[in-house]
């Protein structure tokens, strides 16, 4: 997206540590993080990126990699649904799944100082006032929780505990779940009653990232499903509608990941640099990129970029999302 290009410094070398383990007596199992960041840079800001299901810290470098080359901080736990962890199906943590996720990103940031000492070069350069988080999947339903999402209980409509953090600034929401009770298929309200999600409460600002075929199994509604995260929120938000894009949105889960099943290259540097951008701009860094970007799926004037994307934005009340 040459018009975004014009406001990316070069990449520049990235340096990743992984495993970096959190004592966490609470989940039985101890957290493991992988910490990706420049090797150059000061007050760089942080990315929380929560995996989709059965994915792992080792997951998404896609955007991970892009992030981190260019000026920010990426920390990827590795959640208990994770492949890599092997919970059995009838381990009684597994309803709580959910919950424990959100406790995950919770402990990271509470232990950004240890995660920061980790890696070399690195202590002293973190900007820890400017904290994202974003996530895919099922990943994008944690991200939503620390954005004031509430998971509704599926049997008496009542909101689970608020679970939002006040040091999370703005979210990344990609192809995450809308609505649960009857827009769920029966299959996905037997084995995950905890896709019903309220988005009522989620006031903090975020970008909602959808594709137009990502037609999901867990509901009946089709790719519509996944705007709800945008429509039914308050507050300064944006969707970004990637045009051909399937749930994997072009291939972020990793690098030739088994499960991308719309591979395109293009598709994905077009959403690396929208949601850089976005985030720049959330986080009050800068807001050049965004604007451009704005524009530009807006007008067709990037080479094409309006008929591979499209891009809404509206403000909350007293919002600043830039015109």
């Amino acid at each position: 997206m040459p018009v975004i290009d014009a406001h990316l410094a070069a990449a520049v070398p990235v340096v990743s540590v992984k495993p970096v383990t959190l004592e966490s007596p609470d989940r039985g199992i101890d957290l493991q993080v992988r910490i990706s960041a420049p090797v150059t840079g000061s007050a760089l800001p942080v990315v929380l990126f929560s995996h989709g299901y059965g994915s792992s810290l080792d997951g998404y470098g896609p955007l991970a990699d892009f992030w981190a080359a260019h000026g920010f901080v990426v920390v990827q736990p590795t959640h208990l649904d994770s492949r890599t962890v092997g919970l059995p199906q009838d381990d009684p943590r597994t309803p709580r799944l959910w919950r424990f996720r959100v406790e995950d990103m919770k402990r990271v940031l509470d232990h950004l100082d240890v995660l920061e000492a980790a890696v070399p070069g690195l202590r002293g350069r973190v900007d820890r006032d400017r904290v994202a988080a974003a996530g895919h999947s099922f990943g994008g339903q944690t991200t939503g929780n620390l954005l004031g999402l509430r998971v509704l209980d599926p049997v008496t409509g009542k909101e689970e505990d608020d679970l939002s953090d006040a040091r999370i600034r703005a979210g990344v929401l990609l192809a995450t779940a809308g609505k649960g009770g009857a827009d769920l298929t029966p299959f996905a309200a037997e084995n995950f009653p905890f896709l019903n999600p309220s988005f009522a409460r989620m006031t903090t600002p975020a970008l909602v990232v959808v594709g137009d075929r990502d037609d999901s199994p867990l509901s009946h509604r089709g790719p519509d499903w996944m705007t709800d995260a945008y429509t039914l929120s308050p507050g300064d938000k944006s969707l970004l509608t990637l045009v051909g894009a399937e749930h994997s949105l072009g291939g972020i889960p990793g690098y030739e990941a088994a499960e991308t099943t719309d591979a395109d290259p293009a598709r994905v540097a077009l959403l690396q640099r929208v949601t850089w951008a976005y985030l720049r701009h959330a986080l009050g860094i800068d807001d050049a990129a965004w604007v451009a970007a704005r524009k530009a799926l807006a007008d067709d004037g990037d080479d094409g970029a309006a008929a591979r994307a499209r891009l809404e934005t509206r403000r909350g009340p007293g919002g600043g999302l830039s015109e």
